[in-house]
């Protein structure tokens, strides 16, 4: 990106001017390093996601952000609800991917002891891949009460424990959701999907706890220094990405009659306050619910497989965090408390010390923010920093990003080698594809040390602590 044409506010935070029918200027928190390498469609995506009707504040890029549909992946805007809209594109196709984190209380050296059988219980019992589906299959009925109750109804039903809800957001469910807006197609391709990781750069990790930077953030968190800890990344498979599809399709034939002039069709949007925001909202919610109830399953799943190998391991919940939604939120702009619609697509939110939605034994740290590394490097922990949300309505990055396409990748570095490469280090990988394996190679992917010190720096988010792998369920 050519930084001639950005002012910098300091060492980590960059403005795009406003400028032509910007109506807010755009923000870029990164360093020169990460800036410079960052593509130029980023800055332009920055500057289109700022021209929407009813944008508040700035339109905002994390250190990870690259070129994505419309908004960039690592974008986050607020928009007021009466004069604003919401943008499938905002949210992104896999509606609610997060990552979840599971203590293990395990020390690295007893999972060593039984580190390829446990690669390969996991892989068995875990459905990774393009495609991939699991033992549940739902009916209608079933469908829209998973739609409505997300990981509540996943506990209800028996995967996992009712105090596993306390640290997701939302409690586990968002309310509102609404499964009649929602296709017969999206929820076909869902029947069978729930409980299953997919493909692409989703991942269970099996990891240890590398280094710590604040020792009583860490404590709070229950993470300590060599201990295992279990991370899971995934969304809403099928059922999101259909969504995405039905209503970005709506949005971009119905916005000359809203009124509504895009500066890409890919920012295709509809006002919040019309039917077609409305619906679009209602089934964005559902797909959220529907990624915290897959994630809850998977964390069943994992229990069973971690207790045959160390029966008196419980793997408690230290939290569920998504990075791609819109929520609707208090924030403060111009001295006044204001209700928003913020959506953060591939950003992961961020609220810092004292914020009344985290739990109560983290209120004084701040909420967990789980950043996913790249397939053999490290992951992080962070906490919301005090003052982010008059940075970037509380938010933070949500991994590395990648630097090159998928096909570049391929083309790059052979899947095979990178297991065998990876196995020699000591991280073992598990997937059915080893194609899958080439296109999340770690070299296609930034530094996500790099990533994190910029977050950290510019106030993001604090650093907790560094994981780093010693298995990876690949889809």
């Amino acid at each position: 990106m050519e930084l001639k044409s950005l002012i910098q506010r300091s060492e980590y935070e960059w403005e795009v001017p406003k400028e032509g029918a910007m109506r807010v200027p755009g923000v870029i928190f990164a360093d020169r390093e990460l800036l410079a390498a960052m593509d130029e469609k980023v800055r332009e995506q920055v500057a289109n996601v700022a021209k929407l009707p009813g944008i508040v504040g700035a339109s905002y890029a994390m250190p990870d952000a690259h070129w994505g549909y419309g908004f960039p992946i690592g974008g986050v805007a607020a928009f007021d609800p009466d004069e604003g809209g919401i943008s499938a594109g905002g949210v992104g196709f896999d509606i609610s991917c997060g990552v979840r984190c599971l203590l293990t209380g395990l020390a690295r050296q007893e999972v060593e002891r039984v580190q390829a059988e446990l690669a390969d219980r996991l892989f068995a019992r875990i459905p990774a891949g393009v495609g991939s589906t699991g033992a549940i299959r739902l009916s209608d009925a079933e469908m829209d009460a998973m739609l409505v109750g997300g990981a509540r109804w996943a506990v209800e039903h028996g995967w996992g424990r009712r105090e596993d809800l306390a640290r997701i957001e939302e409690g586990g469910c968002v309310a509102a959701a609404d499964p009649q807006a929602v296709s017969a197609q999206a929820k076909k391709r869902q029947r069978d999907e729930m409980g299953t990781l997919g493909s692409g750069n989703h991942y269970l990790e099996v990891q240890e706890v590398a280094e710590i930077f604040d020792a009583e953030t860490a404590a709070a968190f229950g993470l300590r220094l060599g201990e295992i800890v279990v991370s899971i990344h995934c969304g809403s498979r099928g059922l999101g990405h259909q969504i995405g599809t039905d209503y970005l399709r709506e949005m971009a034939i119905a916005a000359p009659a809203q009124g509504i002039s895009l500066p890409d069709r890919e920012l295709a949007c509809a006002p919040l306050s019309s039917p077609l925001g409305k619906r679009y909202l209602g089934a964005m919610r559902a797909g959220i619910n529907c990624a915290l109830a897959n994630r809850q399953i998977l964390t069943h799943l994992t229990r069973e497989v971690f207790t045959e190998f160390f029966p008196a391991t419980t793997l408690p919940l230290l939290y569920d965090v998504s990075h791609n939604t819109c929520k609707e939120e208090m924030h403060e702009i111009d001295g006044r408390r204001r209700r928003l619609f913020v959506h953060r697509k591939g950003a992961t939110r961020a609220f810092g010390p004292g914020h009344p939605e985290l739990p109560p034994e983290f209120r004084a740290y701040g909420q967990p923010v789980l950043i996913g590394g790249s397939m053999g490097t490290a992951s992080w922990v962070l906490a919301g920093a005090a003052g982010g949300e008059t940075r970037a309505f509380g938010s933070a990055c949500h991994g590395a990003g990648r630097a090159m396409s998928r096909h570049e990748a391929t083309r790059r570095y052979s899947g095979r080698k990178i297991v065998d490469e990876l196995a020699a280090r000591g991280i073992l990988i598990r997937s059915p594809s080893l194609r899958g394996v080439a296109e999340e190679a770690p070299f296609a992917y930034k530094d996500v040390t790099a990533v994190v010190d910029a977050a950290h720096r510019a106030g993001l988010a604090r650093k907790v602590a560094r994981l780093t792998p010693l298995i990876c369920i690949k889809g």
